[in-house]
């Protein structure tokens, strides 16, 4: 964040505190304006009178500049600070282990489309064909190790890269479970993703023969057998979307779940 100034001599503080309330909250808010008055220590007051005294006083203007952030690639767990354009300033995701799947471009589209709430967190590993083998029921135990949101990533053999996002981990159920916040999504051949439609809550339900998500009188937005290696999709009234993959019968080359730590 830094300040700039045009042409205007007739600066106050109250523009600046505002300022200063509207950008930095945490140490500007409210629990030093309960009382009335805004406390400033010494330092403070003399970058305020610096910029107050300049030799060629002009208009402020509020600019904002993206600071260093995160640009992890699919393989690092390093943090690294850029400011080179917008493309490379965009945060991507910390991968606690190496993906079979996932490739920048799918994180780049896919991570701020998660709540916010699970934005700046790392990403781990729960369940990969590649390691744990094609089995629903090795899927459903290593899920139910885990009370939080996870991202279901499926790769067929025709290379088309496609999942979900589910509220809840896995897990057989006598229902469907989930919230609004669960939605499917697709790279094929270009991102889109489906959220919530609000026509029903069937999000997900766990069989031990089957995964399912989205319904509603017809074929499942997504389908998984219990070997992990067939799936099918199709348009659903849960989430509206299109068939996640051309194929509406597909076999399954690699199948990963995610969570967030």
């Amino acid at each position: 964040m830094a300040l700039s100034h045009t042409s205007d001599s007739s600066i106050k503080v109250d523009h600046l505190y505002t300022f200063f309330v509207q950008w930095s909250p945490n140490i500007y808010g409210d629990p030093r304006r309960k009382h009335g008055f805004l406390l400033v220590d010494k330092k403070e007051l003399a970058e305020i009178d610096s910029l107050l005294r300049d030799p060629e006083p002009e208009h402020w203007n509020i600019i904002t500049v993206r600071g260093a952030t995160c640009s992890q690639s699919v393989c690092s767990s390093q943090c690294v600070s850029t400011s080179e354009n917008k493309d490379t300033e965009d945060t991507l995701p910390v991968l606690t282990q190496d993906s079979h799947i996932l490739r920048e471009h799918h994180l780049e589209k896919i991570a701020p489309h998660l709540p916010a709430r699970l934005q700046c967190s790392p990403w781990q590993l729960v369940y990969s064909t590649e390691i744990h083998g094609t089995s629903l029921k090795t899927l459903y135990r290593k899920t139910a190790e885990i009370q939080q949101p996870v991202l279901l990533l499926i790769q067929d053999t025709h290379n088309q890269v496609f999942g979900a996002f589910s509220s809840d981990s896995f897990r057989v159920s006598d229902c469907c479970y989930g919230t609004g916040e669960t939605f499917l999504f697709t790279f094929s051949p270009e991102f889109k993703m489906f959220r919530w439609s609000g026509e029903n809550s069937y999000f997900v339900r766990g069989f031990l023969d089957s995964l399912q998500l989205g319904a509603g009188g017809g074929p499942f937005g997504l389908w998984l057998d219990s070997d992990l290696l067939r799936g099918s999709t199709f348009s659903c009234n849960t989430f509206c979307n299109t068939p996640l993959s051309p194929h509406h019968d597909f076999r399954v080359q690699a199948l990963e779940v995610w969570s967030f730590q």
